[in-house]
């Protein structure tokens, strides 16, 4: 038996994502009892739009990244295109920075042992259970008991499955079948620039992350594989490249994976964000659509909103019950309506008469453009 075996952590969080992580900082640094399962490497690539807001950069330096030194791109600028080639311009009334996840989840990583959380990467939880208000962890190497137990496990986990979230039990429709594939890419672009390119069910971001490179990912049904002979290449040749933005990205950028990193089964059904007593973080509490570039702010905001409530938990100033209620609260009320509103712009990106006729619309109207942007992003907090 080793000796994590005998060990009750005042919190165990699944998932070394952004949420996981910021969240293992903030209960170290009150000096709670943590560890945080990985079941990959740190450092390691995801599929990931690698933009994040200007509402975090306080919270990020906070926690101990030094952002300002690592002279990261600031996007100001947005440009979004139809598939037949139309597009718009327009500010982004905050602004935001870019950087790949392969930099940045390590760094925080690296943050979370200096502060005493024990990570355990490559190290897979199999199994959760909740019984005389204690969780019983087991994970690919061994088993131990804690207090709370947060899930950060990003989109679609084998946990999902396990506990037969709702979610995984939809039939596919136009909110839960999607695959993302994302490159980096050196090429000329602006760096102070994000850009949304739209094609036939689907849409193609990309934007500048450290060291000069960019960050190319793209989201799409299934079908539009299934179609191309389940074959990445040969969707982006005849589906992708019909938009010219993308014609002129794909041939002329140097790509700098061997394969791409991909993923399936994307959901942006409404998610529980608590299940089994277990509180949801990031993308395990909900999506929101990668259009509106704002998924790693949601997920920070998350840990920080979950921090404060499981302080008090086991200070022993609320109870368990009003734990959970009052995080699920304070989570509708700050992300309920981004996502909403995600999910209706989301119905006209993607298919090519709606998204060539909101653009064309829409195009003389630029500070209705400025607030549609504001309803899928939050403020400094």
């Amino acid at each position: 038996m080793t000796q994590e075996q005998n060990k009750i952590y005042d919190v165990v969080i699944i998932g070394g994502g952004l949420a996981g992580l910021a969240l293992s900082i903030q209960l170290a640094k009150a000096d709670y009892n943590v560890a945080l399962f990985e079941k990959e490497k740190y450092p390691f690539h995801k599929v990931c739009g690698e933009y994040i807001s200007f509402e975090n950069w306080n919270f990020l330096e906070e926690l101990g990244l030094p952002l300002s030194d690592w002279s990261l791109p600031v996007i100001k600028h947005l440009t979004i295109s139809a598939p037949n080639g139309n597009f718009i311009q327009n500010d982004l009334p905050l602004g935001g920075f870019g950087i790949s996840r392969y930099k940045i989840d390590a760094a925080l990583a690296n943050i979370a042992r200096l502060s005493g959380v024990e990570v355990f990467e490559e190290n897979k939880v199999s199994d959760v259970a909740f019984e005389n208000q204690m969780f019983s962890v087991q994970s690919s190497s061994f088993s131990c008991k804690a207090k709370i137990v947060c899930g950060s496990f990003g989109k679609r986990s084998n946990l999902d499955i396990k506990w037969k979230r709702n979610f995984t039990l939809k039939k596919n429709d136009k909110l839960n079948n999607y695959i993302g594939v994302k490159y980096h890419v050196q090429t000329n672009f602006p760096s102070n620039e994000i850009a949304l390119h739209n094609f036939k069910n689907g849409y193609c971001g990309i934007s500048q992350i450290e060291e000069n490179k960019y960050c190319l990912c793209y989201l799409t049904n299934a079908e539009n594989l299934r179609i191309s002979n389940n074959s990445i290449a040969e969707m982006e040749k005849n589906i992708l490249r019909v938009n010219p933005f993308l014609e002129k990205i794909f041939s002329s950028s140097e790509f700098l994976f061997a394969e791409p990193v991909i993923i399936s089964q994307i959901s942006f059904e409404k998610k529980t964000k608590i299940e089994n007593h277990i509180l949801m973080l990031g993308d395990a509490a909900g999506m929101i659509t990668p259009l509106c570039g704002n998924g790693m702010s949601m997920a920070l905001h998350a840990s920080k909103i979950a921090c404060k409530h499981i302080d008090s938990f086991l200070k022993q100033n609320t109870s368990r019950h009003e734990m959970e209620q009052d995080y699920t609260d304070e989570w509708n009320r700050f992300f309920s309506k981004r996502l909403l509103a995600g999910r209706i712009i989301q119905r006209f990106f993607g298919d090519n008469f709606l998204s060539n006729f909101l653009i064309r619309t829409i195009k003389p109207f630029p500070k209705f453009v400025s607030y549609l942007i504001r309803q899928t992003h939050g403020t400094p907090y």
